[in-house]
C-alpha cells in the first residue's frame, strides 16, 4: 500500500503513485504457498489456536484452511527451547544433521514446485528463533566442509541451515526471517556458486522498525540518545520459545544491533572510542495476551547544558499480523530482484550483472541487515527504504531522487515563473 514520488506535474504540484506500479511486480494473489512445520495442525487448527483473527472471520476462512496441512519437517531439539518438545508430532526420525534430511527437504522443494507446475520458489525461514551456532573450522567455513559435516552428521547444523542449504541447492532464494546466524561462510559460499539470493536476518516489525526512525531523527538533531531500554512481553509460541536463554539471545542481538550505524555516524556526539548508548533488551512471556504484544520503550537523551530528555513509548499490536505482510512483500522484492540486472553504461565491452548473492536490498524489511564484508551496514530505515525506491526507479529510467527542489528554491525559477503568468493573464 505504498507510494513513491514520481516527479511535478506542470503545476509544480509533488505527484506520488503506488510503488508497485513503478515496475512489473508478482500479484500476491498468483502466490501459490505452503510450509512445514514441527506441529501436525491443518492450518485452521493453527488459526484457531493462534487466537490472532476475530471468530466471525475465522469461520469465512476455515473451507479455505483446513485442506492446508504442513509438510513433515526436521526438528533438532537442541537449537530451540525445551518447552517446544510437546508441539512437535510432524517430524522426521533423527535430531541431528543428515544427508537423508537434506535429500528429503530438496526433494519437497523440487516435488512442490513441478505439481504447482511454477516459475520459481523461494523459501522464508518464519519458524521458531535457534540458538547461535557455533562457526566451527572444517564444518561452516567452505562448502565442500559443510556438505561433509551433514553427510557425517555434525551435531553443530542449525535445522535453519539445512533448509537454506536444500533451497540453495535447488536454486532457491532463501531468506532469514529470525535472528540466529544461519548464514554462515559455507552457506555464502554455495548461494554465490548457484548464484541465487540469500538475506536475514529477523522479520522487522514494530518495536525495533520505531527504533531505527527515532535514533536517527534524534542523532540527526544534534540529540545524543545515552540510554535505550526496550521492553516487551507476549503469549504467542514466539514468546514462549524466546523464554529459554539461549533463544534469547539470539533476539537480543538483533534487536540490540539496530542503532549502531546511526551512533557512528556522528563523531561530534560519540566522540569515545566504541561509545554507544546504553541498550537493554528485555523479553518476557505472558500467555494471557496471547499475539497481542506490548512494547515499551524509554529513550533517555543528553540536550543542551547537559540536560536529560527522555521519551517513552507503549506500543500494542498483533505480532503476527505486522510480520505477514513484511514475508509477502520479501517474496515480492526477492522474486523482483532476481529478474532485474545491470551494467556499467561507460564500460561499452561490459555485460549484464546481477546482484550480489547476498540482498541487502530488503535490508528494509529485516532488523539485522546480512551485508557482505567490507559494506556498509545501514539500519537507518528511509535511507533503506530509499535505497529500493532509487532502485526501481533507475530500471524505468527515473533520477534518484534527492529532495533538493532546487528548482523551486531559485529567483530565475520565481521570474519564469512571473513571466508565465503575465503570459496567461493577456
Amino acid at each position: 500500500a505504498t507510494t513513491t514520488f514520481l516527479g511535478c506535474n506542470e503545476q509544480n504540484q509533488q505527484v506520488y503513485v503506488p510503488l508497485k506500479s513503478l515496475i512489473p511486480m508478482v500479484e500476491p494473489n498468483d502466490l501459490v504457498i505452503h510450509g512445514w512445520d514441527i506441529n501436525a495442525a491443518p492450518l485452521d487448527k493453527a488459526m484457531e489456536r493462534a487466537c490472532v483473527f476475530e471468530y466471525g472471520l475465522q469461520e469465512k476462512l476455515v473451507p479455505y484452511l483446513r485442506d492446508i496441512k504442513p509438510m513433515k519437517s526436521i526438528y533438532y531439539p537442541d537449537f530451540i527451547a525445551s518447552n517446544q518438545e510437546d508441539r512437535a508430532n510432524n517430524v522426521y526420525k533423527g535430531d541431528h544433521a543428515s544427508e537423508e534430511h537434506l535429500n528429503i527437504l530438496r526433494k519437497d522443494i523440487s516435488t512442490f514446485k513441478t505439481e504447482n507446475n511454477l516459475d520459481k520458489v523461494i523459501i522464508i525461514w518464519t519458524a521458531n528463533t535457534e540458538r547461535y551456532s557455533d562457526v566451527i573450522t572444517g564444518v561452516h567455513d567452505t562448502k565442500d566442509n559443510f556438505l561433509k559435516s551433514i553427510k557425517e552428521g555434525h551435531t553443530e547444523i542449525a535445522p535453519s541451515q539445512m533448509f537454506a542449504a536444500a533451497s540453495i541447492l535447488e536454486g532457491c532464494s532463501f531468506i532469514n526471517g529470525s535472528p540466529q546466524n544461519t548464514f554462515c561462510p559455507a552457506l555464502i559460499e554455495m548461494a554465490r556458486e548457484k548464484m541465487v539470493f540469500i538475506g536475514g536476518d529477523d522479520f522487522k516489525s514494530g518495536q525495533t522498525k520505531i527504533k531505527s526512525v527515532l535514533v536517527d531523527f534524534l542523532v540527526a538533531s544534534g540529540i545524543k540518545p545515552e540510554s535505550i531500554v526496550s521492553y516487551n512481553h507476549l503469549g504467542n509460541n514466539d514468546g514462549k520459545n524466546l523464554n529459554e536463554a539461549k533463544q534469547f539471545r539470539s533476539k537480543e542481538i538483533s534487536k540490540s544491533n539496530v542503532v549502531d550505524d546511526v551512533v557512528n555516524s556522528n563523531k561530534i556526539l560519540y566522540s569515545e572510542e566504541n561509545e554507544k548508548p546504553d541498550h537493554c533488551v528485555v523479553i518476557k512471556y505472558v500467555p494471557t495476551v496471547k499475539d497481542s504484544k506490548r512494547a515499551m520503550d524509554e529513550y533517555t537523551s543528553k540536550i543542551f547544558m547537559n540536560g536529560l530528555n527522555t521519551i517513552v513509548l507503549h506500543n500494542t499490536c498483533e505480532d503476527s499480523l505486522l510480520a505477514a505482510p513484511i514475508i509477502i512483500d520479501l517474496i515480492i522484492f526477492t522474486e523482483l530482484f532476481e529478474r532485474i540486472e545491470w551494467k556499467l553504461t561507460y564500460n561499452k565491452q561490459g555485460k549484464f550483472n546481477k546482484f550480489d548473492s547476498i540482498l541487502t536490498i530488503l535490508s528494509f524489511l529485516l532488523k539485522a541487515p546480512l551485508v557482505p564484508n567490507k559494506t556498509p551496514l545501514i539500519n537507518a530505515l528511509f535511507k533503506q527504504r530509499s535505497c529500493i525506491e532509487n532502485i526501481l526507479r533507475a530500471c524505468v529510467g527515473l533520477p534518484p531522487i534527492n529532495d533538493m527542489l532546487l528548482e523551486s528554491k531559485t529567483t530565475h525559477f520565481i521570474k519564469d515563473e512571473e513571466q508565465d503568468e503575465q503570459k496567461d493573464d493577456q
